[in-house]
């Protein structure tokens, strides 16, 4: 008989039914995203504030990687703090109110309506990350559990709603100027805010547990997670002190040092669990969860290679491969594993919870196909590294293929998604 999954042993999770809705919404995003970067290759030789790009960056960061964090988050967090969501009507006004904004916020950025259509979108998103936020804080107050993941997870969500509110001042600023300086000016710290306050804290946080988890490695080290925490937060604090403050561009070596160090410790984190791993063998998903880990270095060296040694005139192709390197890279390496490590067993316990001690049902994995998972590995590597060789040496060719092929992998991950979302139980 199958054991129960590694969710189980606390007193209540969230309804599946709140939790499905995010990984779907979260695979058709994904789609859409590649297909947009097929259709609008020629954004990689204009200037990196461009209407298709903003339209691309958004639908990467709102529609694929925030919802699908939302998904797993609503489902982890009851596991983190060993307790209870506190409120399912706010994770379902969630969904609501991100599902119907990005949409708005996407064709919004697309042809470059910077009134009630780009407006509506911001404000619709805000309402949704708001009852998000509400519903993490009510939750860690009522469980009462203070661990360093719940401290990640709470920095992160104060993060996302910091970086969204910032981002409906500018989308506000466009026709009214809220803002002592126009929006472009602050772009670098709304996007930063995103990417290293909600992004890197909650997936580091939250992989601080799951990847030993999944190891199923007793390994666990707090300090080094509290200076990970300390670390990161510090980074981002120093990089909006330093923007705001207009002061020469070497002092951002500072947080990108920072950084650097954060994630050398997360790296040697995720070694010693995987070294005192009781499970040896290491199946596809976590393989591709892992290697999310060392992506995360290829931004870095991105940025430091245009500080340090191009002018900006000629390193705008290297500040988009910035960011393509974390929306299509490390970001969305970790949720190409992760899902398929979370989402067949949110599928198991709401099939076979109640028949898994009556008699024979099939383990999580058996819920997706493997073969399906290991051909979108391998393509989607395949189209990273060669849309990262075409933004690099400007070769139309070559971003295409890579675009392409990206494609590919964002419909094989739609369609295993589907056909664990699509699961029926087996008659006994």
């Amino acid at each position: 008989m199958f054991a129960p999954s590694p969710f189980a042993g606390i007193q209540q999770t969230t309804s599946y039914k709140v939790v499905l809705p995010f990984y779907a919404y979260a695979a058709f995003s994904l789609v859409v995203g590649t297909l947009l970067l097929l259709l609008n290759t020629d954004i990689f030789h204009q200037h990196y504030f461009h209407p298709h790009t903003l339209a691309i960056t958004h639908i990467m960061a709102m529609g694929w990687g925030t919802m699908i964090i939302f998904g797993a988050s609503h489902q982890l967090l009851p596991v983190i703090i060993e307790g209870k969501l506190d409120s399912t009507f706010l994770a379902y006004l969630t969904f609501y109110f991100a599902a119907s904004g990005i949409p708005f916020l996407i064709v919004g950025f697309y042809i470059f309506h910077t009134g009630w259509i780009l407006q509506t979108g911001a404000i619709l998103i805000n309402l949704g990350i708001i009852c998000y936020l509400i519903n993490v804080i009510s939750s860690i107050y009522e469980s009462k559990k203070h661990t360093v993941q719940v401290a990640f997870m709470l920095a992160a969500s104060l993060w996302l709603f910091s970086t969204t509110f910032f981002g409906l001042l500018l989308v506000f600023n466009f026709s009214k100027m809220l803002l002592p300086s126009n929006s472009v000016e602050y772009l670098t710290i709304h996007a930063h805010m995103g990417i290293i306050g909600w992004f890197l804290l909650m997936v580091i946080g939250v992989g601080s547990r799951l990847i030993p988890m999944f190891l199923i490695s007793k390994y666990s080290n707090n300090k080094i997670l509290w200076w990970i925490f300390t670390l990161i937060n510090l980074a981002l604090l120093s990089f909006i002190l330093i923007k705001i403050s207009g002061q020469d561009t070497v002092l951002y070596y500072f947080p990108i040092a920072t950084i650097l160090i954060a994630i050398f410790l997360f790296a040697a984190y995720c070694r010693k669990a995987y070294k005192v791993r009781i499970r040896r063998s290491i199946d596809e998903q976590m393989k591709v969860s892992l290697l999310s880990i060392a992506l995360m270095l290829l931004p870095i060296i991105a940025i430091l290679t245009v500080l340090t040694f191009l002018p900006t005139d000629n390193s705008l192709n290297i500040i988009l491969l910035y960011g393509f390197c974390i929306f299509f890279g490390w970001i969305t390496a970790i949720i190409f594993g992760m899902t398929f490590k979370t989402l067949p067993f949110i599928v198991w316990n709401k099939s076979y919870h109640k028949k898994a001690y009556a008699g024979k049902t099939p383990a999580p994995k058996e819920l997706f196909s493997e073969n399906i998972f290991y051909v979108m590995s391998v393509a989607y590597l395949l189209g990273f590294i060669l849309f990262t060789i075409g933004i690099i040496i400007l070769n139309n060719y070559l971003l295409k293929s890579g675009a392409l092929i990206l494609v590919l992998t964002a419909a094989l991950y739609a369609s295993n998604v589907t056909i664990t979302l699509l699961h029926q139980p087996k008659k006994q």
